[in-house]
């Protein structure tokens, strides 16, 4: 899969505060906090934080709230202070946001895997604009402008002529309102689910909240429904031959997890068993249960992991059934979908997003491009179709041979890819006499490593190409590459995960002087 939406969120100096009369105290007084744990306080709630979380205040001390949401007035409970901020738990609501609504996920309150399903869709993709916007400014230290049409036309203007000197003088940095989805229901094509058991046997679904205790379930609102079909068949199957469940604190048990993944394009499924072990009894009776149950199961694999961690895969795959990958398609781009290659688990969105970076990117069919953090090719490939030649670097192995498998999938021979770390491997390449006219970046959550965008500063692109997972580390990278040279112009927020608190940004960055 980072989130706040809108002004009412973009800041925690105006909040209201909470007078003694509205504040319900303990017998035991501390003297350096207003609050303390176990008191209860009616306050406003002037904004979410990161984590969807409204804030609110007493006296001047901050207040973080589970479940509230901006402009509501609620009673809470101080479950926990710390020097500068604190935890509450919402008691009452005493006046509710006209952005509340009701969540339709009947375990919402005990799952985590969605923070604001109680919140429209609507001001969720306000939210996160305005969480952008926030980061921006306060980590970038950038100037936001209220969008215009006159100004986006004058964006526009000088990004159709390449005219980057003019698009330095085009003041401040447009965050446009996020990128949402028309049916932003199930819209996840893998499902991990964790497997454990109970007094009535088998059962997966999700950790609660702030535990490793496995709650079953049988259905996600996020998750495609196909996924939810094969692991309840899965888990009825398991039930029915007596498979044990792999316990966390005892090391012992089988089934681990069930992971399943579906091409939304091609309607292929994989299954993956990953197991503490290779021996799985009655093998052949499970797998040919799958197969009669569920016919459009196209691969049945087994991943074993008998590491005592909480990481899901362990190091050996094998193909029990069927092949040993599935294939899908974004945009007119097919990929092979192995049991542990990454793929994008919001593959409608994904579209938009790699759209958006093609677009940014401003290609003619004569750049030469370089896409760092390149991973399976996804967005090199895409690129390839609109440039002259791409180059792709990842630091993962088996992401790179997945990557070249992809562009001979393809036919795409203008795309090359190589293992190692970006900050090596590009200087390597320029030494080569290979230089870019884009560089494109799609870095993980912690943002670019700063030897890489020291390569990007001294390399000098025309263009740089930012998409970023992490708002807060966008903003870090973008303020060095500013003081680097360079002009931060458009910033697209796109909803990949919506009812989260995640938001993922396109972002075109200049250079302000041809050299």
């Amino acid at each position: 899969m980072t989130n706040n939406r809108s002004g009412r969120g973009k800041s925690r100096r105006n909040a209201a505060t909470a007078t003694p009369s509205n504040r319900i105290r303990s017998s035991a007084e501390r003297t350096d906090l207003p609050v303390q744990k176990n008191d209860e306080a009616v306050i406003d709630i002037i904004g979410m934080n990161h984590d969807g979380e409204g804030v609110g205040r007493v006296e001047g001390f901050t207040l973080f709230v589970p479940g509230a949401l901006p402009g509501e007035k609620v009673r809470v409970k101080v479950l926990k202070t710390k020097k500068q901020y604190g935890y509450a738990k919402l008691l009452d609501i005493a006046q509710a946001s006209p952005d509340r609504i009701a969540a339709p996920c009947a375990i919402y309150d005990q799952c985590g895997g969605c923070q604001i399903q109680h919140m429209s869709y609507e001001a969720q993709l306000s939210w996160k604009r305005q969480h952008v916007v926030d980061v921006l400014e306060r980590i970038g230290k950038l100037s936001v402008v209220t969008e215009s049409s006159e100004h986006t036309g004058q964006v526009l203007a000088a990004s159709a002529d390449g005219n980057a000197d003019r698009m330095s003088r085009v003041q401040g940095v447009v965050v446009h309102p996020t990128l949402g989805m028309s049916e932003p229901w199930r819209y996840r094509n893998k499902a991990q689910v964790p497997i454990g058991v109970t007094e009535g046997g088998l059962v997966g679904g999700f950790y609660a909240r702030g535990s490793h205790r496995i709650v079953d379930m049988n259905t996600c609102l996020i998750q495609d429904e196909r996924n939810d079909e094969v692991v309840a068949r899965v888990k009825e199957i398991g039930r029915m031959l007596g498979i044990s469940a792999y316990n966390e604190e005892t090391g012992r048990g089988l089934l681990r997890h069930v992971v399943v993944k579906t091409a939304f394009r091609t309607g292929e499924m994989m299954l993956v068993l990953v197991t503490n072990g290779r021996d799985i009894p009655h093998a052949d009776a499970w797998i040919g249960s799958i197969r009669e149950h569920i016919p459009h199961v196209a691969s049945i694999c087994q991943n074993v992991n008998t590491k005592r961690t909480n990481v899901i895969f362990g190091d050996e795959t094998r193909v029990l059934w069927g092949c040993d990958v599935i294939y899908d398609y974004i945009g007119n781009v097919q990929f092979a979908i192995s049991a542990r290659s990454f793929y994008q688990v919001n593959p409608v969105q994904t579209e938009v997003l790699y759209s958006k970076t093609v677009e940014y990117a401003g290609l003619t069919g004569k750049e030469t491009v370089i896409d760092a953090y390149c991973g399976i090719g996804t967005i090199s490939l895409f690129l390839a179709q609109h440039a002259d030649q791409v180059y792709g670097v990842e630091i993962v192995k088996e992401a790179i041979d997945d990557a070249r498998s992809n562009a001979l999938l393809n036919e795409m021979r203008n795309v090359k890819f190589e293992v190692g770390a970006s900050e090596d491997v590009i200087p390597a390449w320029k030494e080569q006499g290979i230089t870019a006219d884009v560089i494109v970046v799609d870095p993980p959550r912690k943002g670019c490593d700063p030897r890489l965008l020291d390569t990007i500063l001294e390399m000098k692109p025309e263009r740089v190409v930012y998409v970023s997972c992490n708002p807060s580390t966008l903003a870090r990278d973008l303020r060095i590459l500013e003081d680097g040279g360079y002009s931060t112009v458009e910033v697209q927020p796109v909803d990949m995960f919506p009812h989260t608190v995640h938001v993922e940004c396109v972002v075109v960055i200049y250079r302000e002087e041809k050299h």
